[in-house]
This record gives structure tokens, C-alpha cells and sequence, in this order.
């Protein structure tokens, strides 16, 4: 009874990491085709270079790749130190998601201040030689999000030391537009216009926030049911 128990649980656990394993590939996949044809796109931030969306999936993908790879043998070879590992590291993951969550609502306001000084350092590369991927995600921004600037068009007048903003900030485009009179640019600030944008999404955002979860805790249940079986089976056989 117990053996059957620990095979039916063997197969769904090994048939979910299988699915957990194929996503990281997917996330993986994605991660380095942006990398490849948007390389050129990279983080608005200046104390954090690399933070790119194309790394950031680069990492979940190879993460989540390695930590379903683990679960799959694990469940095949019925091995309890690969099960208490798939377990620990997927505990691990979901107590982070978890804190960073808290932490992120509770210090939200302290976050935005940040988040605004940051980017307003992130200004100052615009441009320069080495920062074509900043220089193109503060254009594609203002472009696609008709705004300018973080706070207000005029952050840009620190960069330049001159009345103009970059030419993405214009009504209607065309060159050198940016040394045009300021009726002629968006009036928006792109960290409210985004973060507006970010909030009529924030139900779809809750929803795949929730989704992962529970297929986190799915994972956590399966791995230590699983353990448990194999000790109950290993001392039933002994």
C-alpha cells in the first residue's frame, strides 16, 4: 500500500517538475533571445547596470531550471537528500518572494524616493559613449509613454546644462526637436506615467503573483510528501 502510494506520488511529482523545468527553459529562452536582438536595451538604473530584463530572465530561467532538474531525479530515483534539497531551495524562494513583498509594501514611499534619485542619476549617462542601452530605454519610454523626464521635463536641463530635453520628448518628432520651445515636448513625468500604468495592471499583477505561489506550495506539498513516503517505505522494507 504504502509502495503504490509513493509511485503515485513519484509520477505527479516528477510530471509537475517536468512542466517547472520546461518553463525555466522557456524563461530562459527568452531571456537570451532579448539579450541577443535587444541587447542594445538595458536598465533605466545607474547603480545597477546589469539589472536588464534580459538578465534578470537569463538568472530565473537557469534558476528555476536547476531547482526543476533537481526535483525530476529526485523524484526518479526516489532519493530523500535530492527531495530535502528540491524542498529547502524552493522553501528558500518562495520565504524571499515573501519578504521582499512585505518589504516593498511597508517601505513604499521610501522606495519611490529612491527609485526618483536613481533615475535621476541615470539621467547623466543619457547619451554618453557605453550607454546605449540606457540611452535607448529612456527613449523608448518617453516615446511609447509620452512623457519626459522623471519628475518633469526640466530634469533634463541638469544633464544638458541648457533649456532642451532628447529629442524622444517631443509632440511630433523630428530632428533636434529638444532644443524647440518647451510647448513643443510632453509635459508628463515618466515615473508617475509609469507608475499609473503599473497600477491599472496591478490586478493581472496579483493574479500571476498569486498563480506562482500556489504553484510554489504545490511544489513544497509534492517534495514533502514525497520524503516522507521514501522514509516510510525505506523503514517499512527495513
Amino acid at each position: 500500500m504504502a509502495r503504490g502510494c509513493l509511485q503515485g506520488v513519484k509520477y505527479l511529482m516528477f510530471a509537475f517538475n517536468l512542466l517547472f523545468w520546461l518553463g525555466g527553459c522557456g524563461v530562459l529562452g527568452v531571456g537570451i533571445w532579448l539579450a541577443a536582438t535587444q541587447g542594445n536595451f538595458a536598465t533605466l538604473s545607474s547603480s545597477f547596470p546589469s539589472l536588464s530584463a534580459a538578465n534578470l530572465l537569463i538568472v530565473t530561467g537557469t534558476f528555476v531550471m536547476a531547482i526543476g532538474f533537481v526535483g525530476c531525479i529526485g523524484a526518479l530515483k526516489e532519493n530523500k537528500c535530492l527531495l530535502l534539497t528540491f524542498f529547502l531551495l524552493l522553501l528558500l524562494v518562495f520565504l524571499l518572494e515573501a519578504t521582499i513583498a512585505v518589504l516593498f509594501f511597508a517601505y513604499t514611499d521610501k522606495i519611490d524616493r529612491y527609485a526618483q534619485q536613481d533615475l535621476k542619476k541615470g539621467l547623466h549617462l543619457y547619451g554618453t559613449q557605453g550607454n546605449v542601452g540606457l540611452t535607448n530605454a529612456w527613449s523608448i519610454i518617453q516615446t511609447d509613454f509620452r512623457c519626459c523626464g522623471v519628475s518633469n521635463y526640466t530634469d533634463w536641463f541638469e544633464v544638458y546644462n541648457a533649456t532642451r530635453v532628447p529629442d524622444s520628448c517631443c509632440l511630433e518628432f523630428s530632428d533636434s526637436c529638444g532644443l524647440h520651445a518647451p510647448g513643443t515636448w510632453w509635459k508628463a513625468p515618466c515615473y508617475e506615467t509609469v507608475k499609473a500604468w503599473l497600477q491599472e495592471n496591478l490586478l493581472a499583477v496579483g493574479i500571476f503573483g498569486l498563480c506562482t505561489a500556489l504553484v510554489q506550495i504545490l511544489g513544497l506539498t509534492f517534495a514533502m510528501t514525497m520524503y516522507c513516503q521514501v522514509v516510510k517505505a525505506d523503514t517499512y522494507c527495513a
